[in-house]
């Protein structure tokens, strides 16, 4: 079985891509992570989850982080997806487990990852990114791939990015996101498999494993996502070219403007920060379109007993420390916090 990991607090449309896209996109089972079960909004995205037969919903309070809930979102992703692969590590179902957002969708070939090499322990999956309009009137379908140096100069030529560099042309993340082995030695990062050192592990790659980003794909997007990030305090790490954006919204928020004007400086800074030139990029063949609500997929069951399993297996970890599963925990932890902890878990 392939499974997800994910830390989300979205809307519920926004959830409802998300979900039936992965799942006829070829993943066999979500597990998600509810980062804010108590916000608004949050319980009907609760509700909805748990009707869904292929999807595990955690709800990360107080409880599941034992009174040391890290501030950092980044973190908190690490930890959560490394917390199952541990699980998942226990059963021989359970083949791969991806590392992805809630505004991403995995795109794979069951075939192609059937025939990676038994001493390959992690994938990559290679970054579509929506192309980012005023407005959509439904889903996005278009997506930008990373492109060749040839033409990166012909749209920097052309004045549609500022800089000949994929970094520019994508507003979000150009490395992909990973999986591996759930047995395979290792962790998961936001976008890297690694080993115990923090070297990366060799990754097999293929055009027929990819995954689809709705990184601010529209300008109601961009203003729900980024205002939300910059408003919560919470120190997002953003990328170095979106740097100023960042700032940008951050002085534009604390000026307390009322709705409708801030509203309007918002969708400037999208216009002038993050809109795409849809027609050109499509006249110059640079598109591909997807829309994934047509994947064929159809989600594995677990096996007799399996599922229970699961759920046995991450409610023994439910009340313990969660730290100890971060691949890069903090200088200061007390090591004999970290070593009693992983004693718990060697013997569970």
């Amino acid at each position: 079985m392939l499974f997800t990991a994910s830390t989300v607090k979205d809307s519920l449309p926004n959830v409802q891509r998300f979900v039936r896209g992965n799942l006829a996109g070829g993943v066999d089972h979500m597990v998600i992570f509810l980062d804010a079960a108590g916000a608004d909004g949050q319980r009907e995205v609760r509700e909805w989850l748990e009707e869904q037969p292929h999807v595990t919903v955690i709800r990360t309070g107080k409880e599941w982080w034992a009174g040391d809930k890290p501030g950092q979102l980044n973190v908190r992703q690490r930890i959560n997806v490394n917390l199952l692969k541990h699980v998942l590590a226990k059963f021989d179902w359970a083949e791969w487990l991806f590392h992805v957002d809630g505004d991403e969708i995995v795109q794979v070939d069951r075939g192609v990852l059937d025939h990676v090499p038994e001493d390959v322990v992690a994938v990559r999956l290679a970054p579509l990114e929506a192309v980012s309009r005023k407005r959509w009137d439904d889903d996005p379908t278009w997506f930008k791939t990373l492109l060749d140096d040839d033409d990166l100069a012909l749209l920097h030529a052309l004045g549609v990015i500022e800089r000949p560099a994929n970094g520019v042309y994508f507003h979000g993340h150009v490395e992909g996101k990973p999986g591996m082995r759930p047995r395979a030695e290792g962790w998961l990062t936001l976008h890297r498999a690694v080993d115990a050192e923090r070297e990366e592990l060799d990754a097999f790659r293929h055009s027929a494993l990819r995954v689809l980003h709705y990184e601010s794909y529209s300008g109601e997007e961009f203003v729900r996502k980024w205002a939300a990030l910059v408003a919560s305090g919470a120190a997002p790490n953003f990328r170095p070219a979106r740097g100023n954006t960042a700032s940008a919204l951050r002085a534009l928020i604390r000026k307390d403007l009322d709705e409708g004007t801030a509203r309007e400086y918002l969708m400037r800074l999208f216009e002038r920060t993050t809109e795409d030139d849809l027609d050109t990029l499509r006249d110059l063949g640079l598109l591909v379109e997807v829309d994934p609500r047509n994947g064929t997929h159809r989600p594995a069951d677990f096996p007799p007993g399996g599922y229970d399993e699961l759920m046995a297996a991450l409610d023994e970890l439910r009340p313990l420390p969660k730290r100890v599963f971060h691949p890069h925990p903090p200088k200061d932890s007390p090591e004999g916090r970290i070593r009693a902890v992983r004693s718990l878990l060697r013997r569970s």
